[in-house]
């Protein structure tokens, strides 16, 4: 039987690299609803990897302009 495996959350500096926005950008998405969902870890605000790819979509789709569809 196989164990399953949790994936390890990402902590803000990391969501912020990987889209390339300051971490106070991050801060503000999170006061206002708008960026990717987080959550909690004590004091600690960590994002799902899953979560962050499936936003990145989103905007990728909503946001989206030129050339056919």
């Amino acid at each position: 039987m196989s164990t399953p495996t949790i994936e390890t959350p990402l902590a803000m500096a990391q969501v912020a690299e990987l889209l390339n926005v300051p971490i106070n950008t991050l801060r503000y998405w999170r006061h206002v609803g708008a960026g990717p969902r987080s959550f909690k870890v004590g004091k600690h605000v960590r994002y799902d990897r899953a979560d962050v790819v499936a936003w990145l979509d989103e905007q990728r789709i909503a946001t989206r302009t030129g050339g056919a569809a």
